[in-house]
Parts: structure tokens; sequence; C-alpha cells
């Protein structure tokens, strides 16, 4: 576990605390394109990537500071590798595992409001260090009953600041990467009402055992239980797994076999979730994991904040796109690229010719581990293609001029979590049997 870094004593949880906040990164956002270009006037060397590092470092410094939903939006954005320029990327990433955690006094103050109490006298053992900071809350260890529990503790302000921080990170964002307000728009409802259940430490919880329960019969992955009678809405104790997280597992140089058991593990458990519970846990980043070499593999699955329910009949458009006899066949492509919205009657035949050629090559492409009895991710030329996928659609001038938004907005978490499973298995080199489990 990397050791916390200095904690952060205050935290800006008012709207106006906030926007002044975000008002500052904006202007020093702004200065760094001054000195930029004030440099190239005078002749002297400036890239469009010190720019770049400048003003990531700038953003990454005021989300970690600000925490919640901003800094999630960026812990996602750092998945999406082919969106972001790198240096935005590379800093972000960090918020997938480590960002500066809250003082003891405001711990404390959190377990008095929840409990009358401190946490001293809530747990036999209390580490007031916080063992990992991520965007929405910390966790710290905690002894009780001769149990070993992981407490997460969420940061103060966070649930009723969502929507005014999506209203303030909304500018800076859109000038990064390059979108019109009216393209993201009708996806915004969808973010931000899981940005919601996510400070919701109650639904965790339940959906947390109801998961682990109906997960119970695969092989090979470990949940923690969740104390009620220890948890509130802004607190949630439960086991505390053993275990790494993927880099620390990595440098550890576990064998072919046991990266092939735990690849099958997490495809076996996002199949069975996707196809029998249609409910998915969205949030695939490597620091939701726990990863060990007993058993011959064998993955701990944390944090059920963010989980997407799937519709049926978004289940049945999603999974239907993929098949082979859907890209074999123009005519059903044609119709269900309609029914998911991509696709609008209204549009010219050179527009509609373009998107369905566009996705045809898409789904052939990010479906294949889908269509296949056995896929090897231990090639990274298949992660590099679909990132290469990313670089070259941006690049179409008719879906960089296209400002209107297609597509279903459910489609936003199950993409993210396809493409964040896909990014877990390229890692861990992965062979994997992918026939769907029943």
């Amino acid at each position: 576990m990397e050791e916390p870094q200095k904690s952060l004593s205050s935290l800006p949880t008012t709207k106006v605390a906030r926007a002044a906040r975000f008002a500052k990164t904006g202007l020093n956002v702004g200065a760094n394109y001054v000195k930029h270009y004030a440099k190239r006037a005078v002749g002297a060397e400036s890239t469009s990537e010190d720019l770049h590092v400048a003003n990531a470092a700038e953003l990454y410094g005021a989300l970690s500071e600000m925490k919640g939903s901003v800094l999630k939006v960026a812990q996602m954005l750092a998945m999406e590798k082919n969106i972001l320029p790198t240096a935005y990327a590379d800093q972000f990433a960090q918020a997938q595992y480590q960002t500066p955690p809250l003082s003891g006094p405001l711990v404390v103050k959190a377990f008095r409001d929840a409990f009358g109490k401190s946490p001293f006298e809530v747990f036999e053992e209390f580490d007031i260090q916080a063992r990992q900071a991520a965007s929405i809350g910390q966790v710290h260890f905690a002894r009780k009953g001769g149990l070993e529990l992981a407490v997460k503790v969420q940061y103060p302000g966070v649930a009723d600041s969502i929507r005014s921080d999506i209203r303030l990170v909304k500018p800076i964002a859109l000038r990064v990467l390059g979108l019109s307000e009216e393209t993201v728009r009708p996806y915004m409802q969808e973010v931000e009402a899981r940005l919601i259940e996510e400070t919701d430490y109650a639904l965790e919880l339940r959906r947390g055992q109801e998961i682990a329960a109906a997960c119970a019969g695969l092989g090979h992955l470990q949940f923690p239980n969740y104390y009620p009678e220890l948890s509130s809405v802004r607190i949630l104790t439960m086991d505390w797994l053993p275990g790494q997280h993927l880099k620390e597992f990595l440098l550890t140089e576990p064998s072919q076999a046991v990266r092939n058991q735990l690849g099958q593990a997490l495809w076996d458990f996002y199949m069975f979730q996707l196809n029998t519970l249609r409910t998915v846990h969205a949030d695939p980043h490597p620091g939701n994991f726990l990863l060990r070499s007993d058993e011959g593999g064998t993955l701990g699955v944390l944090d059920f904040g963010c989980v997407k329910e799937i519709p049926a009949d978004v289940h049945r458009l999603f999974t239907s796109l993929l098949l082979p006899e859907t890209l074999a066949d123009t005519a059903r492509l044609t119709a269900l690229l309609e029914e998911a919205g991509v696709v609008r009657p209204e549009d010219a035949p050179a527009k509609r010719t373009f998107y369905v050629s566009t996705m045809q090559a898409s789904l052939e492409l990010v479906g294949r581990p889908f269509r296949q009895t056995s896929f090897d991710f231990g090639d990274p030329a298949y992660m590099q293609s679909l990132y290469a996928l990313g670089d070259d659609l941006m690049q179409q001038p008719e879906l960089r001029q296209q400002r209107e938004p297609r597509g279903s907005e459910h489609f936003i978490y199950l993409n993210r979590t396809y493409v964040g499973l896909y990014a877990l298995l390229t890692e861990l080199r992965a062979s994997i049997r992918t026939a769907e489990v029943a």
C-alpha cells in the first residue's frame, strides 16, 4: 500500500468556495496560454506538449483539492487514453490510486456527525492516517471483534456539490476536449445520475451485498462482507481484503497461469453481470481490484458505488450489435443503429452510409473478443488498435463537424466498462476463454 500524501486540513465544500477555486484554476490555465504564446512570439522554445504538461498539472492540483465529482470525471477520462492529450492522461491517472487525504480532525468530525462518537470509540483500533484516498472518499484500516476492516469515509460536501461542480468543470473540459456543449448535453444527466449514486454509501452497501451473493457460484472471486451497523450514508465499513493493486501485483512477476486465471475471473464476472444480472460494476479501473496468487489466482472486487443497471432493450441492442451475423448484414446493422439513435431516418444517403460503415468497422474491432471462443489479451496490438481507432475517428472530418448527440446515453457506462475491462486484461497479458457465461 502506498504511503499517504500530506493530508488536506480543509476542503472547499460550498458552491462559492468551489467556484472560487475553479476560477483560480481557469485564470492559471489562461496564464499558461499567455506564457506559451509569448515565448513563441520572441522565438523561445515552447511546444504544445509543454503547454499540456503545465495545464494538466494545474488542473490535477485543483481537482485533487476539490475532490468529488470533478476528480471522478478526471479518473474516468484517464481510462479513455485516446481522448486526452498524454500529459492530461498521465496526470489524471493518479486519481485511480492516490490523492491527498483529509486531515484527522475532519475524519473524526465525519464520525461524530454519523454516530455521535469518534472512530476510536466505534472501533477497537482505527488508523487515522488514510491508507488510500480517491475521488469520493478515503479508506482507513480498523479492527473490531477480531475482524480487520476497511472503513470508507466520504469527503464532506461531495454529494451536495455534484451538480454545481459539473457546471463549473464543463467549460474547461469542453475547451480541452474540443467539444461543443450541444454534443455533451444529452449525456450529462446520465453521468450526473451515476455520480450522485456513488455518494450514497447505503446504496453501495446494498448493491455490494446483492452482487456478491449473485456471483457466489463464480470461481476465483472474493467480495468483502459489509457491516450495516458500522455504516451510514457517508461511512461504509467492510472487510479488509488481502491482495495488491494491479501495478504492484505485476511487479511480483506472476506466472502466466496465474495471469490467465485472474483474467478469466474478470471476464466471467463481467459476462455474468451483463447477461444474467443485467447490472454491471461500471468502474473497472485498477484501484478497484486486489489481486493475489493464492489458489492459482484470486481477484478481490471492491467499490460498488458506480453500478449501471441495463434496461432489457439496451441489453438486446448492445449484444445484437456485436453478433457476427449483424456485421455481415448491412440492412440488419442499419436497423439496429437506427434503433440506437446513431443513424436517423432524416440523414442524407452519404451521411447514412458513412455512419453505417464507420460503426461496422468499429464494432468488428471492439466486439472481436465476444465473437471468439478464446482471446489472447497478451498481444498489446489489440488495445493499440482500439486506441488507434479512437484517434482515427477523432480525425474524421464528418465526425469533427458533427455537433449533434447520437447514440443511447446508456452506452456511456457500458462502453466505459468494457474499455476498462479490456485494458485490465491487456495489462495482465491474460489469455482467456471468452465463451458466454450462462
